[in-house]
This record gives structure tokens, sequence and C-alpha cells, in this order.
């Protein structure tokens, strides 16, 4: 089985930092892109940012020049470092990652990839 696993949420002030963690653990065979989408209340998911295992990234007009992704392949971890941080930033955040999960049960030994989900932080921007 695979887990996704946040940390680093809280209360944070505008214009502060926060940095987000997101380790996927498990019997996993491979991992593909790896991402943050966030909820708030009232509104649909949406995508933060992503990272492909090359390093190429993706960002929401909301946060470029804000928000950085980066990850480390070797340890299947994925970051978000959130600087001068809004109020409308508040809400929960996911991580998100494209991968696949070893098992005996398919050929390869590998399942087709799917996408998985954490179980989601909370962000709060407040003074």
């Amino acid at each position: 089985q695979v887990q996704l696993v946040e940390s680093g949420g809280g209360l944070v002030q505008p214009g502060g930092s926060l940095r987000l963690s997101c380790v996927a653990s498990g019997n996993i065979f491979s991992v593909n892109a790896m991402g943050w989408y966030r909820q708030a209340p009232g509104k649909q998911r949406e995508l933060v940012a992503a990272m492909s295992t090359g390093g190429s990234t993706n960002y929401a007009d909301f946060v470029k020049g804000r928000f950085t992704i980066s990850r480390d392949n070797a340890k299947n971890t994925v970051y978000l470092q959130m600087n001068s941080r809004k109020r409308e930033d508040t809400a929960v955040y996911y991580c998100n990652a494209w991968l696949r999960e070893t098992r005996s049960d398919y050929q390869g030994g590998a399942s087709p990839e799917y996408d998985y989900w954490g179980q989601g932080t909370q962000v709060t921007v407040s003074s």
C-alpha cells in the first residue's frame, strides 16, 4: 500500500512564510509527477504547483513568484515553500503523486500509474 503524508501546515501571518512537506511511502515502484493542490471553504480543489521527475514545473498564476515547489526524488518527497502569504491562501493543502505500486499480481511487477492523495494539511493566513 502507498501513503502520502503531508506536514508543515499551520497559522501564518500575512506576508509570512511556511514550508509544506509530503512524503510518499509504501510499496512504491516508481514516482512520476508530484504536486500540491488546495481547497478553500466553498471552493473547488485547484492546482497550486506540480513538478515532474525531470524538474519541469507548473504553477498556478496566483502563486507565481511567491511559492516554490521542489522535490527529492531519492526520498519520494515534495516540498512547497510559500512566501508572501495572503489571506486568500487560506485552505487545506493536498499532496498529489502519480506513481506505480509494486504489485506481484501485475505483469512486470508493477501496477499501472495512478494518482494518490494525502489527507491534507490546513494552512491559515491571519493576523
